[in-house]
């Protein structure tokens, strides 16, 4: 069967390949789920196939953008504990979330897809750590949700094991057995888990964070993963809290003790990483252990900054993440972009830790890198999955930055007027052409309140 074929021209273009190829004015010719051609000035005549063309005059196309770290649940809990860290934030909002059943998961995970829809995003992760007894089937809601809004998506299938009667965070009904958590695991990657190029669902075996697991659980959880050939996410050196917690129960900081369960290489990444040390970072660029840089819930939780201009100097792959929905309400990720290169120039390297264009690059390539995918997708070359997303930039907020990276990054958040996911629209206008957007706003207010009840015991 000949290819369909889509072309875009007349806009700007950042390729994000590996020599930040740009063009003022160029074209992309997507022929069915890949991108066949990019370059500059007009497309090439006498395409055959072309069953739509779209003149982007105003308009800037980058990679889609790919989170590298969410807890979709969260967005029925978004505004609570404002002004805590994260120890007291998780355990504020713990007997909370414990009550979450599975259509709140799928309500929650519909409201977090389409806010990182519209903004840009056309690669989701969540990691999903709360399996309360009798909940329901809460991994197959997310993932379900996932393929109703179009994204492609990696699910993280999170556990915890370790509640508070033995030491940990959450509340022991909030938590599995070990061999509960493995099960739980290895199912959910026996359904769902996708190896191919074209995937569009990928899963990740993710325990939770060191406060909230068993040394064994952590172990076992890598060497299940590395059995399964899928990759492995996690917390890691978040806070400061969570640096004493490692150094009293483990007598070693954070990453020494990821490093002693099998927990670092090229097959992980970890959220976070704002407490590292010259030897941390050391390791992780050894190992090839990916990094999802979490800005403003770092900011949110007064968690820190994190070492990103050192960790990409020594290679460590970087992505950005928008993190949990109750830690960082908007859920979007475009403007973490921005937040990203305001937040590291408070540091130690001030005006010269970020560009825009490393902004950019965190957001796709990086991101894609973290997620083992950067074959696949994060930058605009010929063969790669036609992910894609174009940007308005000549109205009011825009219409005076003549760069449009940096007005991307540096402006107000850019209307998406196009996103295309695996070559099929996602978002046309600005809108949603998946899902209705009314429709899931008004399931996941009624969701929230529900929850809200829940926890309150009426």
């Amino acid at each position: 069967m000949a290819a369909r074929r889509t072309v875009v021209e007349n806009c700007a273009i950042a390729t994000v390949d590996a020599a930040g190829t740009e063009y003022a004015s160029g074209y992309v010719v997507v022929a069915d789920n890949r991108i066949e051609s990019v370059g500059a000035g007009p497309a090439p005549a006498g395409l055959a196939g072309v069953t739509r063309r779209i003149d982007a005059a105003g308009h800037l196309a980058t990679p889609g953008l790919v989170n590298t770290h969410h807890h979709f649940y969260q967005w029925l809990t978004r505004g609570l504990a404002q002004d805590a860290n994260l120890f007291d934030w998780l355990v504020a909002l713990y007997p909370t979330w414990a009550r979450i059943d599975e259509p709140m998961c799928h309500a929650a995970a519909q409201g977090s897809l389409a806010v990182l829809a519209r903004g840009g995003v056309t690669t989701a992760m969540d990691h999903h750590y709360v399996y309360p007894r009798g909940a329901g089937d809460l991994s197959g809601a997310i993932i379900r949700a996932a393929g109703e809004t179009g994204l492609r998506f990696t699910f993280a299938r999170g556990s915890m094991d370790l509640g508070e009667s033995s030491g940990g965070l959450p509340p022991d009904f909030a938590v599995e057995t070990l061999d509960g958590a493995l099960a739980g695991t290895e199912a959910v990657i026996d359904a769902y888990h996708d190896a191919s190029y074209d995937a569009m669902v990928q899963v990740a075996a993710a325990p939770c964070s060191p406060f909230s697991i068993s040394t064994e659980l952590l172990r076992e959880g890598a060497e299940l993963g590395r059995r399964k050939g899928v990759r492995l996410h996690t917390h890691g050196s978040e806070t400061v809290e969570e640096e004493k917690f490692c150094h009293e129960r483990f007598g070693m900081g954070p990453t020494a003790y990821f490093e002693s369960t099998g927990w670092l290489g090229d097959d992980v990444w970890m959220a976070h990483c704002v407490h590292m040390t010259d030897a941390d970072i050391a390791a992780f660029a050894r190992t090839r252990t990916g990094v999802a840089h979490c800005p403003s819930s770092n900011a949110r939780l007064a968690a820190g900054i994190a070492r990103v201009p050192d960790m990409l100097a020594a290679g460590i792959p970087v992505g950005l993440g928008v993190d949990g929905s109750a830690s960082n309400e908007s859920g979007e990720l475009h403007t973490e972009l921005r937040n990203a290169l305001l937040i590291n120039r408070l540091g130690a390297h001030r005006e010269k830790a970020l560009t825009a264009r490393q902004a950019l690059r965190l957001a796709t390539y990086g991101g894609a890198e973290v997620l083992g995918r950067a074959d696949a997708i994060g930058s605009l070359e010929p063969g790669k999955l036609a992910d894609l997303v174009l940007w308005k930039l000549d109205g009011l907020a825009h219409a005076s930055i003549a760069d449009p990276v940096a007005a991307l990054v540096l402006g107000a958040p850019a209307p998406v007027t196009l996103s295309l996911v695996d070559g099929k629209p996602v978002v046309e206008g600005g809108r949603l052409v998946t899902v209705d957007e009314e429709a899931v706003a008004g399931t996941t207010g009624k969701e929230a309140r529900r929850l809200a009840r829940l926890a309150r015991g009426v």
